[in-house]
């Protein structure tokens, strides 16, 4: 299975899927779909080989994912860049190391 960056991602989100003009409509499927991952979670509702992803945690978590890179795309936000920079400031913080210390990345001043 190949793996995809986040910013790989983002870019293919904005390839389909990406009108300035609809942040309101963006934001409002953002939280329909987390409202629709609280009810599988609640359920417990599980990726399986017999049902597939459909209407499942796995589902909905893309959905959130896919409507959080919408907007970040919208308002041309890197992504990447906030998880880094967000990072840093946690682990200053909260007083201890950087998940992102172990691996070679270089932190963006903000």
């Amino acid at each position: 299975m190949n793996e995809i960056t986040l910013r790989a991602l983002q870019e293919a989100v904005a390839k389909i899927d990406h009108t300035n003009d609809a942040i309101d409509k963006y934001f409002y499927k953002l939280t329909e779909e987390v409202g629709e991952l609280a009810k599988v979670i609640r359920k417990d509702v599980r990726l399986n080989d017999v049902l597939g992803i459909k209407n499942t945690i796995e589902e909905e978590l893309y959905d959130v994912l896919y409507y959080v890179i919408c907007l970040a795309n919208m308002y041309e936000i890197d992504l990447t860049q906030c998880a880094i920079l967000k990072e840093k400031l946690n682990s200053e913080k909260y007083g201890r190391k950087s998940m992102f210390d172990e691996v070679n990345i270089d932190y963006i001043s903000g």
